[in-house]
């Protein structure tokens, strides 16, 4: 399946370039009279298998539009962590040692050496809504990334059973102003971490290690690359990060980006996909020239 937000929050399911308003299966979720007292993560990733069928049941008669016209959100939204690997395609590692003055030589050795990293949950946003820039007097980069959202909970697993807890997948953005300050806090800014379109439920993708990726702007070719030339792969990663911390339903994992990275401009418009998984487009917009106090 491929399950969207969409407009104002209404439920996607995508079929043959179409999103079909089936928001009627959210009937099935249940409606707690404590929310703070819910279990951590994202409410329809944990309840994904009573979803699913819900959603097929809601398929028939439901309104449709063409996938083109649709604003998507984040197809999850409220994941307790966001999490990232560095440096994890050895042509990007290459690429960061050659340019030290952008990329900083803060970070060395190997991604277990280096350690994951978290990007505020605040910086998720959805294509439909595009990136505003927070420091336009810096260089803010786009990074290309599989995003694998967690569907179940899981602590200290291994590496045999990790893909088994994977929910689905999306496209990620991985957005950074560069300078001197620790990374999670210069990729953590407002709308820094773009996922979408929309999900592709796991049992869709054969192999996640397998999939061409690229990212252009404004037409020019800037990323492109395979997921099988991860250095640790996702199954890896699913396990390192449960070492230090439990996974719940709605993580996002973003898996590293490849060789290319570059700047963006406000006005700028990134074009983006990834095999079986979707293409999108996400717009630059003006950094905020106002101070602002929200009620």
């Amino acid at each position: 399946m491929r399950i969207a937000i969409y407009d104002d929050g209404k439920l996607g399911l995508v079929q043959d370039g179409m999103v079909h308003d089936v928001s009627a299966a959210l009937a099935v979720l249940p409606q707690g009279d404590k929310p703070w007292l819910a279990s951590p993560g994202d409410l329809l990733i944990r309840h994904l298998d009573a979803l699913k069928p819900a959603i097929t049941a809601a398929l028939p008669g439901s309104a449709a539009k063409p996938v083109a016209e649709a604003r998507f959100l984040s197809p999850v939204q409220h994941p307790s962590k966001i999490i990232g690997v560095p440096v994890n395609y050895h042509e990007h590692v290459v690429e960061a040692e050659s340019d030290v003055a952008t990329f900083s030589d803060r970070f060395r050795g190997s991604i277990e050496q280096q350690g994951f990293f978290l990007k505020a949950v605040s910086a998720l946003v959805g294509p439909g809504e595009g990136i505003t820039l927070r420091f336009p007097d810096r260089r803010n980069d786009h990074e290309m990334e599989l995003g694998v959202v967690i569907g179940r909970t899981a602590s200290n697993i291994g590496v045999d059973e990790a893909l088994s807890v994977i929910a689905g997948y999306a496209i990620a953005l991985d957005m950074v102003v560069r300078g001197p300050e620790d990374r999670s806090l210069r990729k953590s800014g407002d709308s820094y971490a773009v996922l979408g379109p929309w999900l592709v439920t796991a049992d869709e993708v054969a192999d996640p290690q397998a999939l061409d990726f690229f990212l252009n702007v404004n037409g020019e070719a800037r990323q492109a690359s395979n997921t099988g030339r991860m250095i640790m792969s996702i199954a890896e990663q699913i396990a390192y990060a449960s070492r230090f911390y439990t996974l719940h339903p709605g993580d996002i994992i973003m898996t590293g980006t490849c060789e290319g990275v570059g700047p963006v401009v406000p006005g700028d418009t990134i074009a983006c996909g990834i095999t079986g998984i979707a293409d999108m487009t996400v717009a630059i917009h003006p950094a905020y020239a106002d101070k602002r106090v929200l009620k």
